[in-house]
């Protein structure tokens, strides 16, 4: 793995490496889950009221984890009642042992099959640890888990998951029914689970627990956490650097009402260490641009005359000047403002096979594509997409809310289908070439807020202009961008009064290696 990445592991990377820890370096396998119970009584107890705290345990070794947490929790004075959702002789080994361990009277459940844990069971309770399902979960929760599940949810106190919340998928993030969780506590390693939606929005604060697995078992290689490290890869400045050697970028776009769209690529990419840009657009919006921007160039790409003719809108007309100025381009950045008049969807389909440059695709550039993805599939130079969830419906002929469902497998399947780059944007923006899968894990609210994703499409193609192998420069512009979020938010005092100029501005902080914003 890229070493910018930080691994996480999906369920079968962490299998192997509990394995590797007690086949081949012979760690008790009780001893791991001692020391996973004990982290999970030590987090629950920060957060824990008054009243009882309650254990709701399957009959893996999940819930060997939560047997072993109940049993410290008593000791350190707690009151606590065990809920077994199983009948004790269908607990897993390790969890049978744990469960000899207990002292009398704190089960409640064992032998009831427990079916019919009523919505309000838990009510009362001082908190909750959800030890029912571990990482191996998929499918659909069934009784009696579901049931389980809306208890936990209805509590209403403080809920600790162990390793993931219940019905969270650990590979991929999906969930139906589910815990949602004020704290997740898991062992060894981050699961995929944790950083992408809906399971990212279900785990709460995430902490990560060392159970003593040795540091030499198997990394995780499902996917990894984008660090800041990979902006050290950005080319520096030097003596015999021009602005042509520094980048030379082309944003083709624009059109009435948005030409904004246009200037925030264009100086996103300046900011991020473009040398020159040059804005392409409608020759009849020309002095638009020419007056809010000062350090960008201006092509104005003639428009057709006579009846029908659509002014202020690239069409195919506009073809052959377009070609003719990307040849001398680093990379292009497609889509800002483009619109949906007619003639711009065969003017982008045209345009996408034909660019030799490497190419970044976004906003209506990606609508204008629809779901033929044939004109990017047939790509020479590399080619990096940048949908949101709505556009990567349009890109994969799906709704929306399946895209948000099934995050991961989504970008996955876009990229291995046209062969390109995907930013899937989000809170958890995914980067995928099909194979590798890198994951955005700042936190950026700030970025909420309309034009930040023409800034992030300039930075990307201001990052491939300078060089950066395709998969790196997305990352990279990813990291970058949320970093400048969090610094636009700083420096003005709130996420929300940012605006897309303010992260602007914060990108040439954004890229040093280690700024403020990442404390914490």
């Amino acid at each position: 793995m890229e070493p910018w990445l930080d691994p996480v592991y999906d369920a079968a990377g962490m299998g192997r490496a509990d394995r590797w820890a007690i086949e081949r370096d012979g760690v008790p396998s009780l001893e791991l889950m001692e020391n996973a119970g004990r982290a999970l009584a030590d987090e629950t107890a920060s957060i824990a009221g008054p009243d009882p705290v309650r254990v709701v345990c399957g009959k893996g070794n999940n819930g060997g984890d939560g047997l072993v947490a109940a049993r410290h929790l008593i000791g350190s004075g707690h009151q606590v009642e065990v809920v077994l959702l199983w009948p004790a002789d269908q607990l897993s080994p390790d969890s049978t042992e744990n469960f000899k361990r207990l002292p009398a009277g704190v089960v409640t459940g064992a032998g009831s099959g427990a079916g019919s844990l009523a919505s309000d069971s838990l009510s009362g309770s001082g908190a909750v640890i959800d030890a029912v399902l571990g990482t191996g979960f998929s499918g659909t929760p069934e009784a009696p888990v579901d049931a389980a599940i809306e208890a936990i949810n209805a509590c209403g106190a403080p809920v600790v998951c162990c390793d993931v919340p219940s019905g969270v998928n650990a590979t991929t993030g999906e969930a139906g029914l589910a815990v949602s969780g004020d704290r997740t506590v898991t062992f060894h390693g981050l699961k995929v689970g944790h950083l992408i939606a809906p399971g990212k929005r279900l785990t709460g604060r995430v902490r990560t627990a060392a159970i003593g697995i040795p540091p030499d078992a198997p990394a995780g290689e499902a996917a990894g956490v984008i660090r800041p490290a990979v902006l050290d890869l950005l080319p520096a400045r030097g003596a015999a650097s021009t602005k042509f050697s520094s980048g030379r970028v082309t944003v083709v776009g624009g059109s009435p009402g948005l030409t904004g769209a246009v200037c925030l690529a264009a100086e996103g990419a300046i900011r991020s260490g473009a040398g020159y840009a040059t804005v392409a657009v409608p020759a009849g919006l020309e002095p638009v641009f020419e007056q809010k921007l000062t350090e960008v160039m201006s092509l104005g790409l003639s428009e057709p005359d006579g009846p029908g003719g659509i002014r202020g809108h690239l069409g195919p007309w506009a073809e052959p000047a377009i070609l003719e100025h990307a040849a001398n381009a680093a990379s292009v950045v497609l889509g800002s403002g483009i619109g949906r008049a007619d003639g711009v969807a065969e003017l982008v389909r045209s345009l996408v096979p034909r660019l030799e440059a490497p190419l970044v695709v976004d906003a209506d550039g990606l609508g204008s594509l629809g779901a033929d993805l044939e004109p990017v599939a047939s790509r020479r130079a590399p080619t990096v997409l940048t949908p949101h969830a709505g556009e990567m419906g349009r890109l994969l002929g799906i709704e929306a809310a399946e895209v948000e469902a099934h995050r991961l497998d989504a970008a996955l399947k876009l990229a291995r289908e046209c062969g390109a780059i995907v930013v899937l944007k989000g809170d958890d923006t995914i980067v995928s070439d099909g194979d590798r899968v890198a994951v955005n894990a700042l936190p950026a609210p700030s970025l909420a807020t309309a034009g930040t994703g023409d800034v992030l499409a300039g930075v990307c193609g201001a990052f491939l202009g300078r060089g950066l192998e395709p998969f790196e420069a997305a990352a990279a512009a990813v990291i970058c961008h949320a970093r400048a979020g969090r610094l636009a938010a700083s420096g003005i005092g709130s996420a929300e009064g940012v605006v897309a100029t303010d992260v602007i501005a914060s990108l040439p902080r954004a890229m040093s290696i280690a700024p403020p914003d990442d404390r914490g």
